[in-house]
């Protein structure tokens, strides 16, 4: 796995990061159990992206609920490991609350701002403030659906008050079986660049 790494990093202008989407043996079938071994195995091969590997997408099945204790376990074997940037897509309705939040902040892991919303709170960022962190799926129909000009304008809007102050801000599209994540994303990348 090093090799495809390092074929992606070759494969993309100085500048380009990736964003590196945690194992699901680590974050699906372990429910976030601590495993060093698993998880410096992954930083190792990850590593051959260099500078160009962004932050870690640690993305939860919806039916994750939070546990604290093992959350607060595995963020702090995370740390023990990784210093760089991390970024949390729970889909647990648990989550989204204070506690879960300052959790968050103590590891400094950013809560990634996802559509379609499972709750309310899905779509505001939260976690370590010095990250905000998009992540559109499609809506209403998930990885086809489109955005349309309004709905980018907004978020185009929102994303220029987000940076003020933020050292990283992200927005990805995987709103891909459809083709419409590639359109999305210029779309986007031009609005914000006028807004």
């Amino acid at each position: 796995m090093p090799g495809t790494y390092a074929k992606w990093a070759a494969a993309v202008p100085d500048g380009f990061q990736f964003s590196v989407k945690v194992p699901r043996t680590l974050t699906h079938e372990g429910a976030l159990a601590p495993d060093a071994a698993t998880l410096q195995r992954f930083l190792e091969e990850s590593s051959a992206l260099g500078e160009k590997r962004g932050p870690l997408l640690l993305q939860l099945p919806p039916k994750q609920a939070l546990e604290m204790q093992r959350a607060a376990d595995f963020f702090e074997m995370l740390r023990e490991h990784y210093k760089g940037g991390a970024v949390l897509e729970p889909r647990h309705a648990s989550w989204f609350t204070d506690e879960a939040d300052e959790l968050l902040q103590r590891f400094a892991i950013a809560r990634v701002a996802a559509d379609p919303m499972r709750v309310p709170q899905a779509m505001t960022p939260a976690g370590d403030a010095g990250w905000i962190y998009y992540r559109l799926h499609g809506s209403p129909r998930t990885y086809y659906s489109a955005y349309d000009d309004a709905w980018l304008a907004q978020l185009a809007e929102t994303l220029q008050a987000s940076s003020k102050g933020c050292a990283q801000v992200w927005c990805i599209f995987d709103n891909t079986a459809s083709g419409a994540a590639f359109g999305n994303a210029q779309r986007l990348r031009d609005l914000v660049r006028t807004a």
